[in-house]
């Protein structure tokens, strides 16, 4: 099988991959590298999901790149626009020419003595082995080809369609139809207002409610700013505040529990009918940020409850029927289509088998440091964002401080750096979040410590400061020349 060695193979053409491209051309212009991507576009999420109403669920200047200003004044945008932004940035810098579609990493081994990843892609040609100094993992943190899918006793019976929005069937026909959508996250949220725009009626179930935000679609002070500035100033004028004010609300909210919930269920009560059941629908068992706020774009969803167009009903499936669901309240949802809205499948370095000279690497074994290497494993970098806040934030730091890393091994002669993970640290989840697919996912995922550099902050001003001003060579980062075992 022939053999291609790279600087950097960059695995995943989504947000990520094509963001670190943009820096390692910058920052690195005497890297080689190259990215693998499995399907047949690049994009990621924004080209895999096509449901009705697809839109991000953070602001687009913060999920936007710091280096290309989003100029749409919508701040939570749909995918097809998302999709074109990022088509753009890799045409605009060449980066598409880089990307090798249809090429799927299975397996990944570390090599020390040849101090290189030996890489082996799986493609519509067969298989081919690859060598890479570094690599750098942008496939994202869930399954493209699986969707977490509870199953529910009675499906068989179900005359009608069921449907995940993942794979979503771009010939589906909802006009004028009942629908019930199971799942009370972000996609669900999307899909109601959306949805209920043509089809009879949409009823979106769930088993607990979810805190959910209204706020504006468009930005008017961008809007204006753009009048009298250039776009980039504009821009980063939007996108700072956008962070202080997002921080600021966060730390809000979990310092003041209390107080946040009363705000939020507030909020919603006056964005609906006078005598709604709030408490029943919009307040969640647990704390403000526990889970991820999901944000409501001039308050559509509301606006379909308000005008019968949708409802919400917040009970238990007990088992499907011929013609829709039974609760265990007793009552029958009646449906022509259900939309299983009931979240992710994580898989974490796009299912690749990793081993370290040889030896599988466990990820549950491991500890991440810095919210972006892997204890113990050599000359890596994974791509994993913020929960609290825009993916690409955290992106954008990681891809800096990778080719910050490079650099500083060049300028030393090195040829390998591992993370070296103190045993005596104690170990917690990667995520401080109740959600259930990241509760369904903590047997596959690494642990974070609890010091720094093993802590994951979620603070984008924290991380900045420590990967930007922060010293290489900080003691934990173990360095290795190529004459070095």
């Amino acid at each position: 099988m022939q053999e291609i060695k790279y600087d950097v193979v960059i695995i995943g053409a989504g947000l990520s991959g094509i963001g670190m491209a943009y820096w390692l051309q910058r920052k690195c212009a005497n890297k080689s590298y190259t990215i693998l991507e499995t399907r047949e576009s690049l994009g990621g999420t924004w080209d895999l999901f096509r449901y009705p109403g697809i839109r991000s669920d953070s602001d687009m200047f913060t999920f936007g790149y710091r280096f290309k200003p989003w100029k749409d004044p919508r701040s939570m945008s749909d995918g097809p626009s998302i999709l074109q932004y990022l088509k753009e940035t890799a045409s605009e810098n060449g980066i598409d020419k880089n990307i090798q579609y249809g090429h799927k990493l299975v397996r990944a081994n570390w090599s020390s003595q040849e101090r290189c990843w030996e890489l082996e892609v799986e493609s519509k040609g067969g298989s081919t082995k690859m060598k890479a100094r570094f690599l750098s993992m942008c496939g994202g943190y869930y399954n493209y080809k699986e969707a977490y899918r509870p199953q529910f006793e009675g499906e068989e019976d179900y005359k009608g369609k069921i449907i995940q929005p993942q794979f979503w069937p771009q010939d589906l026909d909802y006009k004028g139809k009942r629908v019930v959508i199971i799942g009370s996250g972000a996609t669900a949220v999307t899909l109601v207002p959306a949805m209920a725009a043509t089809a009879a009626h949409v009823t979106m179930l769930q088993r607990s409610p979810t805190y959910m935000m209204a706020l504006p679609n468009h930005d008017n002070l961008y809007k204006f700013l753009r009048k009298i500035l250039p776009d980039k100033v504009a821009y980063n004028f939007i996108r700072r505040r956008n962070l202080l004010l997002g921080i600021a609300m966060f730390n809000w909210m979990r310092k003041f529990p209390a107080q946040s919930r009363k705000f939020l269920i507030k909020q919603a009560a006056k964005q609906l009918p006078k005598g709604y059941d709030v408490n029943k629908h919009f307040n969640p068992r647990y704390n403000p940020w526990d889970q991820r706020l999901c944000i409501v774009p001039d308050g559509d969803l509301f606006q379909s409850v308000s005008n019968g167009s949708a409802s919400v009903v917040t009970d238990e499936i007990e088992r499907f029927t011929g013609n829709g669901i039974m609760l265990r309240s007793g009552e029958e949802l009646e449906a022509d289509i259900i939309v299983m809205a009931t979240g992710l499948k994580i898989h974490l370095l796009g299912g690749a088998e990793i081993r370290v000279d040889g030896q599988a690497v466990k990820a549950n074994e491991t500890m991440i440091y810095k919210g972006m290497m892997i204890s113990d494993i050599p000359n890596m970098a994974i791509a994993f964002g913020y929960t609290n806040a825009s993916w690409t934030l955290k992106s954008d730091l990681t891809a800096n401080y990778v080719c910050k890393l490079l650099n500083y091994m060049d300028r030393k002669g090195y040829t390998m750096v591992v993370p070296a993970r103190k045993k005596d640290i104690d170990q917690e989840p990667i995520m401080n979040f109740n959600s259930g697919y990241v509760e369904r996912a903590l047997d596959i995922l690494p642990k974070q410590g609890s010091e720094r550099p093993w802590r994951v902050y979620q603070n984008y001003f924290m991380d900045m400061v420590t990967t930007r001003f922060g010293n290489t060579a900080d003691g934990v980062l173990n360095f290795f020349k190529s004459d070095q075992a």
